[in-house]
């Protein structure tokens, strides 16, 4: 062989890969949602997906977005990806990360984002884009100046076989 490997992944592929497969361990029937935070120089820092606390059983806790009673919906409960992916990292600050989603944050997680210092976040989805929250958390992370970037798809398949 004269020379390295020419088709490997991309950084963005690579991480939003990383964020698209923690989705997958969300138990959330109708959204699932994946985060990664990376450093700098390119060093997976923590992940995350939407799901309930530690110590809510899964069973024990509703997993609807309707009912009469708010109270019996999975809104109250469940914790989306990116504040998992924050309160999950042990090693210190954040402060000038990056963080790969497969959907633009709401506005709590936004608020989230910028306490703990990430000045950049790549997106895969802004489905809900024209909601409040969004439109709430867009308003929020432009003021602190976090960097909003699209993720560009190359169209290539990535798969995992385990």
């Amino acid at each position: 062989m004269s020379g390295k490997r020419q088709d490997y992944i991309s950084w963005d592929e690579y991480f939003m890969g990383v964020a698209e497969l923690s989705a997958m361990r969300s138990k959330d029937p109708g959204t699932q949602v994946g985060a990664c935070i990376v450093s700098q120089d390119n060093k997976i820092l923590s992940m995350g997906y939407n799901g309930f606390p530690k110590g809510c059983p899964d069973d024990e806790f509703p997993w609807g977005r309707e009912g009469e009673d708010p109270y019996e919906t999975k809104y109250f409960y469940s914790t989306h990806s990116e504040l998992n992916a924050i309160l999950n990292y042990r090693g210190g600050s954040l402060e000038g990360s990056k963080i790969y989603v497969t959907l633009f944050p709401c506005n709590e997680c936004a608020k989230a984002i910028i306490q703990s210092g990430i000045k950049t976040i790549i997106y895969a989805d802004d489905k809900y884009g024209d909601t409040p929250a969004v439109r709430a958390s867009k308003r929020m992370l432009v003021s602190a100046g976090v960097g909003l970037v699209p993720y560009q798809p190359t169209g290539r398949r990535l798969e995992v076989q385990v």
